[in-house]
């Protein structure tokens, strides 16, 4: 190798992704390496990590793979996804630090042995793990009770950090793709759809503990109050859509 030039190993190492990621994006044409040694090994340019930076940066931005392929195949401002991939990462540094200081609030009710603090505090760390505001707090009361909404607070804080990156980065994108798909006339027996609703379900079950009552519940206050559930400005009826569309995609694959 010259210095300008970078072996997939050693890469792919630096980025935090694996070989068979860089190989994979190979394949499907998302990054591909624009040299070759006489020995036939993949060798990425200049050029190509910051195509690399632009896949990262908008994955990071909740981008799926194919919505990226289109965004760099039509051409993306690089001095824009910089500011934008700024703003997020200032954006999550800010969700980190309002979730720290609910944390700390919540283990000093914990060691003053204030179980009723304790447990409206968890109701609020809750909140700013999974964009709840207060409103879809009161959309929960309506469907679940006490010992239940204190359920779903203990399975949220089990989780640890990655509750952040599944309830705020994931879990929203799969709303999003699914919206996507309605709105462009996807069928919901469509195996696109079904994906989504998969993955969505497995979030549900890893926060609800496949419990039916709270799983019943957290769903129940989705369809009464989509909107304040979100936390989004989208039109309420948009969401029932949205709701309805996933529904029928559940009932297609059983």
């Amino acid at each position: 190798m010259t210095p300008s030039t970078w072996r997939v190993g050693p890469l792919a190492g630096a980025c935090g992704l694996t070989v068979r990621t860089s190989h994979h994006w190979d394949t499907i044409g998302l990054l591909s390496p624009s040299r070759r040694t006489a020995g036939g090994h993949r060798e990425y340019t200049e050029g190509d990590l910051a195509r690399l930076y632009q896949v990262l940066a908008l994955r990071g931005l909740g981008l799926s793979l194919e919505s990226i392929a289109v965004c760099l195949d039509t051409g993306v401002d690089p001095e824009r996804l910089v500011r934008d991939h700024l703003a997020e990462v200032e954006a999550s540094i800010a969700a980190l630090d309002t979730l720290r200081q609910r944390l700390v609030r919540l283990g000093d009710a914990l060691a003053a042995d204030r179980p009723a603090a304790g447990g409206e505090l968890l109701l609020d760390a809750l909140r700013a793990t999974g964009g709840t505001g207060p409103e879809g707090r009161r959309a929960l009361r309506e469907h679940l009770d006490d010992d239940q909404i204190r359920e779903l607070g203990a399975r949220a804080a089990a989780v640890g950090p990655a509750r952040h990156y599944l309830l705020e980065v994931e879990w929203p994108e799969l709303y999003r793709r699914a919206e996507r798909l309605r709105t462009s006339g996807v069928p919901p027996t469509d195996k696109k759809v079904r994906r989504v609703v998969d993955r969505v379900d497995e979030l549900s079950a890893l926060f609800t503990g496949g419990d039916a009552g709270i799983s019943a519940g957290v769903r129940g206050a989705w369809r009464a109050d989509p909107a304040a559930m979100s936390g989004e400005p989208a039109p309420a009826d948009g969401r029932h859509d949205l709701t309805a569309y996933l529904d029928a995609a559940r009932r297609a694959r059983t």
